[in-house]
Formats: C-alpha cells, structure tokens, sequence
C-alpha cells in the first residue's frame, strides 16, 4: 500500500497533462479526426449494428466529416480549438470515431501520413479495437514510433465477456489482453477505455475490475460513466428494463471513481474522468447541465475531502 501522493504530480492522480507538459515542453492539443472507417461489429464481419452503447454523432465535433480531407480536417479543428483555449504550437492527430486500423494497411498509411505531414502535427492517437491490430499494422505503428509519438487507445470497455456479449463488442477480454501486451512490447504508448454502468455488472463488480486492470502494462486510461443516448440500441434496452441498468448520479459516481482510483496503479495516467456529450443527444439526463471541467473539479476537491489519492489501496 502507497502512503503518499503520486510523485511529480500536480494533482491527487497521475495526470496525462503533466505527463504531455513534461514530455513535450509545454501543452498539447488533441485534433479529433474522422477517417471514415467503420467496425466489424457494423459492417457483418462480426456482426451488425455496432456496440449498443455507440452514437458517434454524440462525440465528434463539427468539423469532424469524412467527406472532408484529413488535412482538412486538421486545419479546421486548429481553428476551432484556438477559439475556445489559448492558442497551442503542438498538436496530435487523434483519429477518434468508429476502428481506426480497420482497413488495409495501404489506407491506413496513406491517411495516417497525411495528418504527420500537417505542419504542427507531433504524433497520432488512434482509437481502436484489441480484435483489430494485425502483426503487419503493429509492425507499422512501431516504425513510425521511432519518429513520432504514437499512442494506441483500445475500447476494452469491460472485464466481463458476459457485459461484452450484451454490448456487442464481438471480442473477449482476453483479446485485449493480448493487443495490450502486444502493445506495449512494442514500445507504443498504450491507453485503454473503461465504462462504468453497463447492464448486468453490479458496483462490486466494477469495483473488482480495478485490480486487474493494474496489473495490465498499460499507460493511461479513460474512464466513462454509461450514458444513454437517443437512438441507440441499448435506449431501447433501457426503456424495456430499466431495472437491469446501474446507472449512477453525479454524487455516486464521484465517490465510486474514487474508490476505482485508490485501487489503481498509480503509475497509470487519467486520462479522462467520465463521458461528456451535449445534452441532446441523451435519453437519460440525470447531471444537469455540468460541464466536464466542473466535475472534474469536484472529483478533485472529494479526493482531499476523503484525503486519499491515485494508489493509496493500491
């Protein structure tokens, strides 16, 4: 058991901020990408209809359309960000919606080296699936990793095949795995996607999870809170029986990520506390109106109420 706070860090947690400002001298802006690909959950080679959660509308920004060219995209998203924080030098091209190596790797290089020739551009953040690396992609992202920064984010999602089963993911925990693992040999920086709240897995359950997970060589991770959102297939579900849902309240889920995050490694980064998507798209709206930034500010501020930090169960 740790006894004191995560060294070097500004917060109660290993933070992925201070983990950019030291790596890259200063701060670094994320530019989210949609590349056009899709799932093979969606398109038959798994399965159909995606993961019952999945609205990706919920979470691309504006500028965000395939039909657009990546540079394109890119350049818009430069001038969107500058808009809304102070104006960064340093940017990572986040290829974010659907599977983003889901393709031939002719393709994925062709997309992925366009955003790299994008002045400013210092790296790739690529979300993924654990079903969807082959040897000669891993083999790829490891020679652009000699030159750039290259970070791999997986939708593992749950521990739990039985969860896994009832999204639709169409892979098994021990598919992430192995993709993590054979990650992170690799070299490559690796981040993993976690949901709290899908139906079926009680808060001991969730709770559970945490040990595993550290023992994972992951770098960072993120969490979110499930959110039901319109026109999806788990709304349906939701509406249908409700009762096998365990959905959370701002106040449960503040204390219950902090109980996840005493458990944690602290040598992982958070990345992200919880899911944030603009009000319309939800179905079931139960935190009012917050904004990710206000709630991360009560995250903080319950972590020194409870005095306790990153690790501290650990």
């Amino acid at each position: 058991m740790t006894t004191s706070l995560p060294l070097g860090t500004t917060f109660r947690y290993n933070s992925i901020t201070d983990y950019y400002k030291k790596r890259f001298g200063g701060r670094v802006q994320k530019l989210s990408i949609d590349a056009g690909f899709t799932c093979p959950n969606r398109d038959g080679t798994k399965g159909t209809g995606g993961c019952t959660y999945c609205s990706n509308d919920a979470f691309n920004p504006s500028y965000c359309i395939p039909a657009k060219p990546v540079s394109q995209q890119i350049k818009e998203g430069i001038e969107f960000h500058s808009i809304r924080y102070r104006r960064a030098t340093k940017f990572l091209a986040y290829f974010q919606a659907y599977t983003n190596t889901f393709d031939a790797l002719d393709r994925l290089k062709e997309i992925y080296e366009q955003a790299l020739n994008y002045p400013g551009i210092i790296g790739l953040i690529i979300g993924t699936r654990p079903d969807c690396v082959s040897n000669e992609i891993l083999n790829y992202l490891e020679e652009l990793n000699q030159q750039y920064f290259i970070s791999v984010e997986f939708g593992v999602e749950s521990i739990y095949d039985e969860t896994l089963i009832k999204i639709n993911r169409g892979h098994t925990f021990s598919e992430s795995k192995m993709a993590i693992h054979e990650m992170v040999d690799r070299g490559i920086h690796t981040g993993i996607h976690l949901i709290f709240g899908l139906p079926g897995e009680s808060r001991d359950q969730m709770l559970a999870s945490s040990g595993i997970i550290s023992s994972l060589p992951v770098n960072s991770i993120k969490f979110h809170q499930l959110q039901i959102l319109k026109n999806t297939a788990i709304e349906k579900e939701f509406l249908t029986n409700p009762s096998a849902f365990n959905l959370f309240s701002l106040e449960e889920y503040i204390d219950f990520i902090i109980s996840y995050v005493e458990r944690l490694n602290p040598d992982i980064f958070i990345d992200r506390f919880l899911a944030e998507v603009p009000p319309r798209f939800l179905a079931v709206h139960k935190w009012g109106l917050l904004r990710y930034d206000q709630v991360l500010q009560l995250i903080q501020k319950r972590f020194e109420e409870r005095k306790t930090w990153q690790g501290k169960l650990f």
